[in-house]
């Protein structure tokens, strides 16, 4: 092989693994992925239906709570108010103080291999933390994605507060991109996972997979009585990548799913059913498979951490380094999407309610894929209406 044609096949793979994360035009699947949907939208976003009104509101950064975080991904709130962060390449996990933005290592998760969009990603705390003080954690190993289970002792030194991980569930497929990543436990005190299908998207649509869905289980990571199916912790299927997850007032499951080429969308998430992938991208209208409820240009969006707060949704986004909002009538949007800040804080990852009308905003230009600048990573307090 020639020193030219050996250089050409090494961009053509970099290119090729450049992943969901990097931009909105260079994520190509698979050659044998069919189509994408082509239904009409109005400029850069459609929503479900193209006659809603504008959207009014706002958003207004209040402070910057902490500075020079490193790969941060996800993010949980502590009874108190405080948040514990996951590093994604690093494999620790900080506690930010949610006055003043003191930083504190509390330790790091055995076993975490990073590479990619593979690492430490996801993490959430037991709804019964005052007593069994359990933090939950989704990360990437060796051999697969699993989510893991570690006691959190205040009493330690700092950097020596994590037990032992207490895997409660394994087995979900790991690749260079597509590992999902984001939990949370919903109304029903359910563990609730996001997951990818790795870039091989017959996963997906597999329902013997745990890869290219959302998962429900216990806290000890068995089936849910009221799963689709009474011994699989399948809650849904048909995805190519869920990294959002967020409930509204009504204990209605939402989702943020990152698209191939065409369409990042927005589903309501309802159990058992299909959201399409790889067979339909964005709005297909085809029998059997369930349509985003809000979708958007892949440039536009790249939809990470969401959020439910003031009767909408809000949707970090990592290409379109802009935060988009939702707002909701029930289970579908009383207005056209709106975006906020734009290009103003770089790639944006997580979401999550402050409360009193107020969200934490997590940047992410220091995962390989943006462009740092002094102080980067940082939490953003927002104030929104």
């Amino acid at each position: 092989m020639s020193a030219l044609v050996a250089t050409a096949v090494l961009v053509l793979a970099a290119g090729c693994s450049s992943g969901d994360e990097k931009n909105g035009a260079g994520r190509t699947g698979p050659a044998s992925s069919p189509p994408a949907a082509s239904p009409t939208a109005t400029g850069s976003s459609a929503s479900a239906n193209p006659n809603l009104p504008p959207a009014k509101g706002s958003v207004e950064v209040v402070s910057v709570l902490t500075e020079d975080l490193e790969s941060p991904w996800g993010v949980a709130t502590l009874p108190g108010g405080d948040l514990l962060v996951a590093s994604r390449d690093e494999g620790t996990i900080t506690r930010v103080a949610a006055d003043g933005g003191k930083k504190t290592v509390i330790g790091s998760v055995p076993g975490v291999a990073p590479g990619g969009e593979g690492g430490l990603l996801g993490l959430a705390v037991s709804p019964s933390f005052a007593s069994d003080h359990q933090v939950y954690a989704y990360f990437t190993t060796a051999s697969d994605n699993r989510i893991a289970r570690l006691l959190y002792d205040e009493q330690k030194p700092a950097g020596q507060q994590l037990g032992a991980p207490d895997t409660v569930l394994r087995g979900i497929p790991k690749g260079f991109v597509h590992n999902g990543g984001r939990i949370a436990f919903g109304p029903d005190k359910m563990l609730y996972a996001g997951t990818g299908e790795t870039g091989e998207t017959g996963l997906a649509q597999d329902k013997e997979s745990l890869g290219g869905k959302i998962l429900r289980m216990t806290p000890d990571g068995q089936p849910v009585h009221g799963n689709p199916e009474a011994d699989s912790v399948v809650y849904s299927y048909g995805h190519r990548n869920v990294q959002g997850l967020a409930w509204d007032a009504e204990k209605r499951l939402w989702a943020a799913e990152f698209g191939q080429d065409t369409w990042d969308e927005l589903n309501m998430i309802e159990p058992g059913k299909n959201y399409g992938w790889p067979e339909v991208e964005g709005k297909g209208a085809k029998d059997g498979f369930v349509d985003p409820v809000a979708q958007w240009k892949t440039a536009d969006a790249s939809p990470s951490g969401i959020a439910y707060a003031q009767g909408s949704i809000w949707m970090a986004g990592l290409a379109g380094k802009r935060l988009w909002r939702v707002p909701l009538d029930g289970a579908q949007p009383s207005a056209e999407p709106q975006s906020f800040l734009t290009e103003k804080h770089g790639r944006l990852r997580t979401v999550l309610p402050a409360g009193g009308g107020r969200l934490w905003l997590v940047t992410s230009e220091t995962d390989t894929r943006g462009t740092p600048e002094p102080g980067d990573d940082k939490i953003l307090l927002l104030e929104v209406k």
